[in-house]
């Protein structure tokens, strides 16, 4: 997966600031207590959308639903003045309701529908860092193998199983072309790959 500058800087930031946010001084686990807290401070925060999304996107944490990894991937590769609209996006993200009422006090910020972008796009990043990966032995490296000696795994010139580098690349691609193709549905000139 390519990831823009943009957001692989904002990734740094709000992760750091998650982490900062999760124990206080004694050791014990305040995340949950902090982040409420931060919720009802949304006036204040709202002023800061543009200059800190990452402080501000914190509100937001664990408020997604994402319904496409491709529509995401694609998101992750564009720079912070080339993303959708949030709109546009109705159909790869969906709120929670608790959520839902504080994109609603964000959106009525001029900036306020680029930052639900921005921080959709961040808050993705977090849970793809948090995914436990398969331990080996485990059902998932089994299906892994198996799907290495498929068809579709095949080197469409020579023949030849991919090797993991060759099947993340074409992965990739994929991917890219598939949010490239949603994002021309929603309206949108496609990327040149040049």
């Amino acid at each position: 997966m390519h990831i823009s500058p943009y957001f692989r800087n904002l990734r740094s930031a709000y992760l750091a600031e998650l982490d900062d946010m999760k124990f206080d001084s004694e050791g014990k686990h305040v995340l949950n207590r902090r982040l409420a807290q931060r919720r009802r401070e949304i006036d204040f925060l709202a002023h800061m959308l543009e200059a800190s999304p990452e402080m501000v996107t914190v509100v937001l944490h664990k408020g997604f639903r994402f319904k496409s990894a491709a529509v995401m991937d694609h998101l992750l590769s564009l720079e912070s003045d080339k993303l959708p609209a949030w709109d546009s996006l109705a159909q790869a993200i969906e709120l929670e309701p608790w959520a839902h009422e504080l994109a609603v006090l964000l959106r009525k910020q001029p900036k306020g529908d680029w930052f639900l972008v921005v921080a959709s796009a961040l808050e993705y990043m977090c849970i793809r860092h948090e995914r436990p990966q398969p331990a080996a032995g485990t059902a998932g490296e089994e299906e892994e193998k198996d799907a290495d000696d498929s068809v579709e795994d095949r080197d469409h010139e020579t023949g030849e199983p991919e090797d993991e580098g060759m099947r993340e690349e074409r992965e990739e691609r994929e991917r890219e072309e598939a949010g490239a193709d949603w994002l021309v549905e929603q309206g949108f000139d496609r990327k040149d790959n040049a």
